[in-house]
């Protein structure tokens, strides 16, 4: 037998051996999990509060970074490594970029313009570059002056009072996307700043996997509102009303600002001024996209905000190193700003160490953490989907998967973040700077693949430049009661879509005479 034939001959028997022991897909078996119930699955096993704690889990339990579970006959995937999230969300993200149809968000509340909810597709896209253009890590610096702004409003808020710091960062959070979205200056009470909380209440419960019997059965959408048992029809028309005004009242004031030549630049002004624009569709892309920056973040911001207090107030010793820092690079009582930020590693550690320590989206895109516009992307609690069988490492992924990146296992994973519980700023550092062996929460805290939060350089951007300033100008320490003693804080927060400090009391004061001078003489305008 000639060679050529004998390689052709062994190729064609390895190629036999190799088919008769590879299972077609639907043969192969699906990733570990609990064991499944008659019709319900897992339904009952998976909590309603700290859902993330129990993925992980499990994840140990059965030694593997993805696992599967069943809800009701809908198969869930939670995938808790870095390889699987980026072989699956990334190498495979043409498949992996959809979105699960939610009859209660999309079709009875009418989200369906954000790009949260929206499936993967040509529409998509055309509202994702949309947003891109203008949020890339070059264009972003266009809105510098209105973070800037935002913060130094923030400083003088905590001037005067400083009792409520979660309401003054929820205000600071909406004023910011409302100036960056539309070019709209408010002040505390403005209702614009109402309807978009109301709104992002609404969609935060709705979200929820399980929460409305209508995202299992579409067809409850068609029972009449006033049938015993359809409340969830009632609560949508109420949330479909606000979700409608969030979308078309301050784009419509835009507009009319635009018409009496009175509109100041913002995303919206500029995106309408681009001579591409020129088609109604492409008009809605624009006002959904502003509407999305508008609705998707005042509780991402409040939280991350909150948690920096909370770190704070836990590890006293990091406020101090970043204060000893911050003088030492630019003086006491001078305030960063964005030139500042390569100077200050320590601070910039930081704020890394708060998007990890507390993850704000802990089982979903995020888009998390930080800001209302890096969640204009999705919320933290919309998963991916897969419409097709897929496999992995052996496994079977079913068609019409849910499939969820749990973040929160992701950024507290020992091997990478020895000790993940404690707050420690310095694992990011190495020699006095910022070490790049080390893994960058952002990698995590934003969402993954295709679906990784396009507002995320802004984000980090305000995220830093407030704590930054927060810790140049005040001391944050635990507040005292009326006798005198010292009331410690319990650190509990609050868990749904984004898990958020519940109310809690602190101290806020100014270090010196020289940093309540400093706050004074703030120009809104100086970046």
């Amino acid at each position: 037998m000639s060679l050529p034939v004998l390689l052709v001959s062994l190729t064609l028997a390895a190629a036999f051996v190799f088919s008769r022991l590879r299972k077609p897909r639907h043969q192969l078996p699906l990733p570990p999990g609990p064991k499944k119930l008659p019709i319900v699955g897992n339904l009952l096993d998976i909590p309603n509060e700290r859902q993330w704690l129990a993925y992980h889990q499990w994840s140990r339990d059965y030694d593997s970074d993805i696992i599967h579970l069943d809800a009701c006959g809908t198969s869930i995937i939670v995938v808790e490594s870095m390889e699987a999230i980026r072989e699956l969300f990334d190498r495979r993200s043409s498949i992996y970029s959809d979105r699960m149809h939610l009859p209660m968000v999309v079709d009875l509340m009418g989200w369906g313009w954000s790009m949260a909810f929206m499936p993967y597709g040509e529409r998509w896209r055309a509202h994702r570059k949309t947003m891109h253009d203008s949020f890339n890590v070059t264009a972003v610096k266009q809105f510098q002056a209105q973070e800037v702004e935002a913060c130094n409003e923030l400083l003088r808020s905590l001037l005067v009072d400083p009792s409520d710091v979660v309401v003054l960062f929820r205000q600071f959070a909406g004023r910011l996307s409302l100036e960056v979205a539309y070019g709209i200056k408010v002040q505390p009470g403005d209702p614009y700043l109402e309807i978009v909380e109301e709104a992002m209440l609404g969609v935060s419960i709705a979200s929820i996997p399980g929460t409305f019997l209508v995202d299992t059965f579409p067809i409850l959408k068609y029972v009449p509102s006033w049938l015993p048992g359809a409340s969830f029809k009632r609560k949508a028309a109420r949330w479909w009303k606000v979700t409608n005004d969030v979308l078309n009242q301050p784009f419509q004031e835009v507009k009319n600002n635009l018409d009496h030549g009175s509109a100041t630049p913002s995303f919206t002004v500029n995106a309408l001024d681009n001579p591409n624009i020129q088609t109604s569709q492409q008009s809605d892309t624009v006002r959904n996209v502003a509407a999305a920056i508008y609705a998707a973040g005042a509780d991402t911001t409040a939280a991350a905000l909150g948690w920096f207090v909370f770190a704070m107030l836990a590890y006293p010793e990091t406020q101090a190193k970043a204060q000893a820092e911050l003088d030492a690079v630019l003086g006491h009582g001078v305030l960063p700003t964005f030139a500042d930020q390569q100077a200050l590693p320590y601070v910039a550690a930081l704020v890394k160490e708060v998007l990890r320590w507390r993850t704000i989206t802990p089982v979903g895109n995020c888009q998390g953490p930080v800001h209302r516009l890096h969640a204009a992307e999705s919320f933290s609690a919309v998963p991916h989907f897969v419409a097709v069988e897929d496999e992995y490492r052996g496994y079977r992924i079913p068609a019409q998967s849910i499939v969820i990146g749990n973040s929160w296992a992701i950024l507290h994973d020992k091997d990478v973040y020895p000790n993940p519980d404690q707050f420690k700023p310095e694992r990011f550092l190495r020699d006095g700077k910022l070490n790049p062996d080390i893994r960058d929460p952002e990698t995590a805290a934003f969402g993954f693949g295709r679906r990784i939060c396009p507002g995320r350089h802004m984000a980090m951007a305000s995220v830093w430049l407030s704590i930054a300033s927060i810790l140049a100008t005040f001391k944050i320490s635990k507040a005292v009661d009326e006798h005198g003693e010292t009331m410690e804080p319990t650190y509990e927060y609050l868990t749904g879509l984004i898990c958020a400090p519940l109310p809690f009391k602190c101290s806020i004061m100014l270090r010196s005479l020289q940093t309540a001078e400093a706050i004074r003489s703030l120009n809104a305008h100086e970046i």
